[in-house]
């Protein structure tokens, strides 16, 4: 028998050193576990995407279209409460739209009592966002229609499958998307309160 190269004795809770020519189950066993890398499992990923986002806004969407509202609403509702006294350029950045079309939505917002904009405190220029009373409220509202769906989901996949999600989630965003996901995980600054 050969002598073992120096490193590959066999601890406890290991496998056991082979031959090199040796069949290697445990890449093998891997190998499978790849399969969900062929295209019939990448179009399945594509239509769970599809039907888990249709289903998870119906509940919100239906709340929305009782105001005359619409997606593009609830996303500005979220993000401006979620990060009170953000600008108006890092919600550009956020969403990835247009200053105009930005404006189609928060106007209407601003006019109707649920977004406040008010002027930055070291730019005058700037105009920092957040949510009045009557925006937290309709907020709240929404998130608690879908925090029911999440909440259901997570039960019936349990924790394992939670962090699974979490990885692959963040693993279909860019580096940018990564980037404005952490900063909305930090705290924010305490906002100023005017008049």
């Amino acid at each position: 028998m050969p002598a073992m190269p120096e490193g590959s004795e066999s601890r406890p809770g290991t496998e056991p050193a082979r031959a090199p020519d040796a069949p290697r189950t445990d890449l093998r066993a891997a190998g499978r576990n790849l399969l969900f890398l062929r295209e019939e499992e990448l179009r399945l990923a594509q239509d769970l995407l599809f039907f888990g986002y249709r289903d998870f806004t119906a509940g919100a969407d239906a709340i929305l279209a009782e105001l005359g509202m619409g997606r593009a609403h609830h996303r500005v509702l979220h993000f401006v409460g979620r990060r009170p006294g953000i600008t108006v350029g890092e919600l550009l950045g956020i969403l990835s739209i247009t200053k105009q079309s930005l404006g189609r939505v928060l106007t209407p917002l601003t006019e109707d009592g649920y977004v406040r904009a008010e002027p930055g405190r070291n730019d005058r220029r700037q105009r920092l966002l957040s949510l009045t009373p009557k925006g937290e409220a309709l907020e709240r509202r929404l998130f608690e229609r879908q925090r029911e769906w999440v909440m259901q989901a997570y039960r019936e996949a349990g924790p394992v499958a939670v962090e699974g999600f979490r990885r692959v989630m963040r693993g279909l965003m860019g580096p940018e998307a990564r980037e404005q996901l952490e900063r909305l995980e930090r705290p924010s600054p305490p906002l100023a309160r005017t008049g």
